[in-house]
């Protein structure tokens, strides 16, 4: 149990390390199209978090034509976020599922 409960821990710890940088990332990339609760040009965070998974909401900063396209949408505004690195788009997926309603 005690094992389980440091596991735990540490995972939280390196998802809040992650989501901070996110944090950063999303004042410098995201935070013109997007806000974190309210709904803006694009869907807020909280819908993002609440509709997708991490691994979509990937996909959707590397290839966003492609990726509108498979859920379902006719069009897409979003541009490919080619100069951020797996790292920094993995921890703004992250800070964007911190959104993510408790159930």
């Amino acid at each position: 149990m005690k094992r389980l409960t440091i596991t735990m821990l540490f995972a939280s710890t390196l998802l809040f390390a992650g989501a901070k940088k996110g944090e950063k990332l999303f004042k410098a990339y995201c935070w013109g199209c997007h806000h974190q609760t309210a709904e803006a040009f694009g869907p807020s965070f909280r819908s993002i978090a609440n509709q997708r998974d991490k691994e979509t909401i990937m996909a959707m900063m590397t290839d966003p034509e492609a990726t509108a396209k498979a859920l379902g949408y006719k069009r897409n505004s979003m541009p490919a976020f080619d100069d951020l690195t797996p790292a920094q788009m993995e921890s703004l997926a992250d800070y964007i599922m911190t959104f993510k309603d408790k159930k």
